[in-house]
This record gives structure tokens, C-alpha cells and sequence, in this order.
């Protein structure tokens, strides 16, 4: 992966594809931890590497490489968020079911859903994209303090909304 990394940063388009390839899946699943819509999420992936293939050559460390692609899909996310707050003052509801392709994994998207952004995203980057805490703390620009309370906090809070225990119940 280095030596790809090293080659996209000579402007190797073949190696830079390669690299987009090898990380897709995990764009799509930080993406979709933010946005609900898929175009915002194909949109917000899009805006990701065209950034991340202009400026690829200022990365200083390829073993960065993920952690620095990651921050910039977070920082397009966010502005697909602020564009909608400013573009609609009512709340639109997606329609239930929409991306599930099974019953389990829908369950699992709603029970994510369930959680505090700040709890859902340290999660997601925790669990499902084997981030450790250090460099969570530098993606999300955060103390690794703060990255290790969310985490439990996430923990506890997704472990009563799947025993369905109250929310707001929590200390």
C-alpha cells in the first residue's frame, strides 16, 4: 500500500485508482454514518477524491495515508450538512428500509441511527474501520481523552437502545 501511495503521489493515476479502489468500502461506510441520502453520500465520496488527488502530494507520511483520506471525506460530510441546514429549515425523513439489504443489517443501521452523532462516528471508526484511538483523536481533531469517553459513552448508549432501555435514562 506504501508503495502505491508513493507512486499517486508522483501523479501515477493507475496507482491512485488502485488506491481508491482498495478504499471504497470504507469511504462508503464513514460516509453513510453521516448522511442519509445516497446521492449526498456519492457526492461527499466524489468531492473526497478529486480533493484528495489534487493535494496528495502534500501528504508528508503515506503511512497517514487512511487517516488523512478519512479527514477529508468527514470535512466533505460536514458541509453536505451545513448546505442542507441552509437550503431547508424542516427536517425531511428518509424513507425506512430504503438501503437495507437484509432484515439484520437494516436493525443495525436503525440502532446506529439511535445514537449521538459524536458516539456514532467514534463507533463506526473504532469497530468497523479498526481505527485505534490515536488516530480517531486526529481525524476527528479531538483529544485521545475525549475519543476514549465517547467511546464508552457510545458503548453504554448503544447498549440501551438495543436492550430498548430509555435513552434519557442514562447518568
Amino acid at each position: 500500500m506504501k508503495y502505491l501511495i508513493k507512486r499517486a503521489q508522483k501523479r501515477d493515476d493507475q496507482a491512485f485508482l488502485e488506491l481508491m479502489e482498495i478504499e471504497k468500502q470504507d469511504m462508503y461506510k464513514v460516509a453513510r454514518s453521516y448522511l442519509r441520502s445516497p446521492e449526498d453520500i456519492a457526492d461527499a465520496i466524489q468531492e473526497t477524491i478529486v480533493t484528495c488527488y489534487e493535494k496528495i502530494d502534500g501528504l508528508k507520511e503515506p503511512k497517514y495515508f487512511k487517516t488523512w483520506l478519512i479527514r477529508i471525506l468527514i470535512n466533505k460530510c460536514n458541509d453536505i450538512l451545513r448546505m442542507e441546514k441552509k437550503e431547508s429549515l424542516q427536517e425531511v425523513f428518509p424513507e425506512q428500509g430504503d438501503m437495507c439489504m437484509a432484515y439484520q443489517e437494516c436493525e443495525f443501521e436503525d440502532l446506529m441511527k439511535e445514537l449521538d452523532e459524536k458516539y456514532r462516528i467514534i463507533l463506526l471508526l473504532y469497530y468497523a474501520e479498526g481505527f485505534k484511538i490515536r488516530e480517531i483523536a486526529q481525524i476527528l481533531e479531538l483529544e485521545e481523552n475525549t475519543v476514549k469517553t465517547r467511546l464508552v459513552r457510545g458503548r453504554r448508549q448503544f447498549e440501551k437502545i438495543y436492550k430498548l432501555e430509555p435513552v434519557s435514562s442514562r447518568r
